[in-house]
């Protein structure tokens, strides 16, 4: 079976940052970019997420809109997609929200050997991303939105793993050093083929690109 498709999947400002020059939580988009990451969401099986992007939210998105919750069902796929945590250690605050979200969660490390965490159902070693990947689609996950953070994104991208680009531009400049990407990511030359533009509303703009051959 081939590798999943991944869509990176972001809300990002003028000059390129996710959170404002003080750090903390991204809180960009409005109402028109929370549907189209409910979209993104309800055409995928799982999402990637960093560990520090859950410790810093306490939780991750949800569907909500009932039009594409409806539509899952009828597809007889879950509520919500799996969240697959990407983590070193494995450590997380048993309080956070994320535990009591509806939804399952897979916690992803560099090894399987250790116990698995209270609130994770499965746990799955990173050997190599590419590896990894296949593994999930084997599995029936072969559609993956990867919602953050940086140093994930950045990896995934510097790997030329990432097939699809949903980027929502935010009429804001913020300045500072929280890029969408980390400082020193070293990618390959890619091109990327527009597959959508769209305003969502409050002055934001949709724009999603496919990867195409270096």
């Amino acid at each position: 079976m081939p590798a999943p498709e991944l869509r990176l999947v972001l809300a990002v400002s003028l000059d390129g940052r996710l959170a404002p020059a003080q750090g903390g939580a991204a809180q960009l988009g409005g109402s028109g970019d929370r549907r189209v990451l409910e979209e993104a969401l309800a055409w995928a099986d799982a999402c990637l997420i960093g560990a520090r992007t859950i410790r810093l939210h306490g939780c991750t998105c949800l569907i909500r809109d009932q039009d594409l919750l409806d539509h899952r069902s009828t597809q007889q796929r879950s509520a919500q997609p799996h969240a697959l945590v990407v983590s070193r250690t494995g450590v997380f605050e048993p309080a956070l929200r994320f535990f009591q979200q509806p939804l399952e969660r897979w916690l992803l490390t560099p090894s399987a050997a250790a116990e698995l965490p209270a609130g994770f159902q499965q746990r799955r070693a990173i050997d190599s991303w590419p590896q990894l990947l296949r593994r999930l689609a084997d599995e029936g996950l072969g559609r993956l939105v990867v919602l953050g953070g940086a140093e994930l994104a950045g990896h995934l991208l510097e790997q030329q793993l990432v097939d699809e680009l949903q980027l929502t531009l935010v009429p804001q400049v913020l300045g500072g050093r929280h890029s969408w990407l980390p400082p020193g990511c070293a990618l390959q030359p890619n091109t990327w083929r527009l597959l959508e533009q769209r305003g969502v509303g409050g002055d934001e703009l949709l724009l999603r690109y496919r990867r195409t051959t270096a």
